[in-house]
C-alpha cells in the first residue's frame, strides 16, 4: 500500500513571505523552504510562535534559493532540534552563507538596541536565533546540482531545476512514485539582466506557483531605460542632495550597480561617489564574481564594467557607515535591505529622510506593512529605534529593476510544464495578486488552480503520465583514508543528470566534507573583516582548504594558523563568526 501523502501551507499562503511547504509521506516530513515571515505585524509575529510539527521531526529541508523569506528562517528550526540534510544548489550554499550569519549578527545587534533603548515590550529583548545558531545551520546546507534525481531514500526522489530568479535559484520536484509536487519558488523573468534564462521542469501532478507580480505585467521603459532613476538623482545632485537605494544585497544590488553603471556611460547622472554599504552584498558580489566562469551568468554580461567602477566604494567598516549619514558631499548609496525591513539602510533612512534634498528609490516590490511601502503609499513620519522622524526626502520607485516573473510570465512556466498539472496553488503573493493569477490559470489554461489558506492541508494523489525517471549507478566515492569509512560523494561532484543515493541518519557522512563546507563558511566572513586584516585571513583559510583532502595533522595545523589569524580580527563580527566556526573544525576531524 502506498503512504499516503499531504502538502500543508505553513507559510506563502495569503502573504508574501515566510514561504513553508511541508510535504508529509507516510511518517516522513519535507520542508520546502524556512522563510522568515516579513511586513504585517500578524504574520512577522508567527516567527515568533512554536513551529507546528516539531522541528526534530523534519526528515529534510529543500531551498529554492537565499532570500530572507525563503531561508531566513532555518536557523530557528536548528535552535528548535532541527539536524537534518538542506538541500539546495551549491549557489545557494554560499549565498545562503552569507544571509544567514548577516541575521544572525542583525538579531542580536536588534535585541541590544532595544534593551539600550528600552523600546521593547520583552524584558530582555532576545533574538530569534543567535550566530551560535547559524554556525550549526551552516554545516547542514548540502549541493546538488541542477537537473539531477537525488535519491532521498524510500522511494523520494529530488529534482531541482534553474528558476531563474536570483544565483542558484531553483524549482523543486519532489516524487515518490506517481505522486509528485513541483514548487517554483521565485522565478526570473524571461529577460534576466544577469542570469541565464530560468529552465522547464518535467510536470507534476500538484504544481506550486509564485504569485508575487501575479496581477500585473512589468511595465516597458518608456524612452531610455531607468529614466526614473535618472532623473530622480540628476534632481538630487543639483540641489545638494544624496540617493539612497534600498536593494536586496543578493541579485537587486548587482543589477542596481549594472544600471548606474550604464547611466553614467550615457551621461544621463553626474560623476558622483557610489557607496555599496552592506557586507553582505560585497560579499555576495565576490559570490557573483566566482560564478562567472559556471555558466550561470548571461554570456553577453561584463561583471567588471560595473563592479570596477571608478567612483564605486564597497563599504564594510562600521564607522565608515555611521559618516554616509552626513556625506560631506552628494552622492549615492546602496544598502540592504531592500524593502527597508532591517540591515544598514535603516539608519540611513533615520537621518536621511528629515532632508528635502535628499531621496530615495525603491528598486522592487514592497511588501504590505513594511517601511518601503509605507514610505511609497505617502507616510509623513516612520519609527526608527523606538522613535519617529519627519518623512521629506523625496521617495520614488523604478519599476524596472524586478527580476520576479509578471503574470505572462507565469502562464508561460506553466503552460510549458508537461503533463499538465492537476491542481495549481497560487502561493507567495498577497491575496489579491494570487486570486488574480488563479482565475487567469482557469481562463486561459483550463487549470484548477486555487489560493490556499495559512496551514490548510491538501491530500495528494497519484497521477497519470509523469516523466520516466531513469536512475543510474552513483558515482564512485571518493578515495578514502583507509581509517575512515566509505561514504558516498558529495552531489556536486556528480554530473547532470545522474541519480545519487545518500544513506545513513547523519547529516555527513564525509568528516573531511563536513570540515570543507566548515572553512568556506568562514571564508565567505572575510569580507565582514577589516581592511588591514582581510589578506592575511583570506590566505590562511584558503591554505588550510587546500589541506583537507590530505594529512590530518597538516590540516589541523593550517586550521591553527588561520584561527590565530583570524583572532586578530576578534573585535569585528567577521572575526568572531570565523574564530566561531573553527572551533569547530577539531570536534569533526576527532
Amino acid at each position: 500500500m502506498t503512504d499516503p501523502m499531504s502538502l500543508t501551507f505553513l507559510g506563502g499562503a495569503g502573504t508574501v513571505t515566510g514561504s513553508k511547504h511541508l510535504l508529509t509521506i507516510g511518517a516522513r516530513r519535507v520542508l520546502v523552504d524556512a522563510g522568515m515571515f516579513q511586513g504585517e505585524k500578524k504574520w512577522r509575529e508567527l516567527n515568533w510562535a512554536e513551529f507546528p510539527v516539531p522541528a526534530s521531526s523534519l526528515d529534510a529541508v529543500v531551498l529554492t534559493h537565499a532570500h530572507m523569506d525563503h531561508c531566513g528562517y532555518l536557523p530557528a528550526l536548528v535552535a528548535q532540534g532541527f539536524d537534518g540534510p538542506v538541500w539546495c544548489t551549491a549557489e545557494t550554499v554560499r549565498l545562503a552563507e552569507i544571509v544567514l550569519m548577516d541575521a544572525g549578527h542583525l538579531q542580536e545587534r536588534e535585541a541590544e538596541y532595544a534593551a539600550e533603548g528600552g523600546y521593547s515590550k520583552h524584558n530582555p529583548p532576545l533574538p530569534l536565533y543567535t550566530v551560535a545558531d547559524v554556525e550549526r545551520t551552516l554545516p547542514l546546507l548540502r549541493s546538488v546540482p541542477y537537473d539531477t534525481d537525488l535519491d532521498l531514500g524510500q522511494g523520494l526522489t529530488l529534482r531541482l531545476t534553474r528558476a531563474g530568479h536570483i544565483l542558484g535559484s531553483a524549482s523543486v520536484t519532489l516524487r515518490h512514485g506517481d505522486t509528485s509536487v513541483l514548487v517554483s519558488g521565485d522565478l526570473g523573468r524571461h529577460d534576466h539582466p544577469l542570469l541565464e534564462s530560468r529552465d522547464t521542469p518535467p510536470g507534476a501532478g500538484y504544481v506550486l506557483v509564485e504569485s508575487t507580480y501575479g496581477d500585473r505585467e512589468h511595465p516597458d521603459a518608456e524612452g531610455h531605460p531607468h529614466e526614473v532613476m535618472a532623473d530622480v538623482i540628476r534632481r538630487t545632485i543639483a540641489r545638494g542632495g544624496s540617493v539612497l537605494v534600498p536593494a536586496f544585497a543578493v541579485d537587486r544590488t548587482p543589477v542596481v550597480l549594472k544600471a548606474l553603471a550604464q547611466l553614467r556611460r550615457e551621461n544621463r547622472i553626474p560623476d558622483v561617489p557610489i557607496f555599496v554599504n552592506s557586507p553582505m552584498a560585497v560579499a555576495a558580489l565576490a559570490v557573483y564574481r566566482e560564478a562567472a566562469p559556471t555558466g550561470e551568468l548571461r554570456p553577453d554580461l561584463h561583471l567588471d564594467e560595473f563592479i570596477n567602477l571608478p567612483n564605486l566604494r564597497e563599504v564594510t567598516d562600521a564607522e565608515e557607515s555611521k559618516r554616509l549619514n552626513h556625506p560631506d558631499r552628494p552622492c549615492i548609496i546602496v544598502s540592504s535591505s531592500g524593502m527597508a525591513t532591517g540591515g544598514r539602510v535603516l539608519h540611513h533612512l533615520e537621518y536621511l529622510l528629515p532632508n528635502p534634498r535628499n531621496s530615495v528609490i525603491f528598486t522592487g516590490y514592497q511588501g504590505v506593512g513594511t517601511r518601503g511601502r509605507q514610505l511609497l503609499e505617502g507616510a509623513t513620519e516612520m519609527k526608527f529605534r523606538g522613535r519617529f522622524v519627519p518623512v521629506k526626502a523625496e521617495i520614488a520607485q523604478d519599476g524596472e529593476f524586478s527580476v520576479h516573473a509578471d503574470g505572462s510570465d507565469l502562464i508561460d512556466w506553466l503552460a510549458a510544464l508537461d503533463p499538465k498539472p492537476h491542481t495549481v496553488f497560487c502561493v507567495h503573493g498577497e491575496q489579491d495578486s494570487a486570486d488574480n493569477l488563479a482565475a487567469r490559470i482557469r481562463r486561459e489554461l483550463g487549470l484548477v488552480a486555487v489560493v490556499p489558506h495559512y496551514r490548510e492541508v491538501v491530500a495528494l494523489q497519484p497521477v497519470d503520465g509523469l516523466p520516466v525517471v531513469q536512475p543510474v549507478a552513483p558515482a564512485q566515492p571518493a578515495p578514502q583514508h583507509a581509517a575512515e569509512p566509505t561514504s558516498t560523494p558529495e552531489p556536486s561532484d556528480v554530473s547532470p543528470g545522474a541519480r545519487l543515493t545518500f544513506g545513513g541518519a547523519g547529516t555527513h557522512t564525509d568528516d573531511r566534507a563536513q570540515v570543507e563546507v566548515i572553512l568556506t563558511t568562514a571564508l565567505g566572513q572575510v569580507p565582514f573583516v577589516p581592511d588591514d586584516k582581510r589578506a592575511g585571513v583570506e590566505a590562511a583559510l584558503q591554505g588550510a582548504i587546500a589541506r583537507v583532502g590530505g594529512d590530518r595533522a597538516a590540516l589541523l595545523d593550517a586550521v591553527n594558523q588561520a584561527l590565530y589569524a583570524a583572532a586578530s580580527a576578534v573585535e569585528t563580527p567577521g572575526g568572531q563568526s570565523i574564530v566561531a566556526l573553527l572551533a569547530h573544525v577539531p570536534k569533526v576531524l576527532r
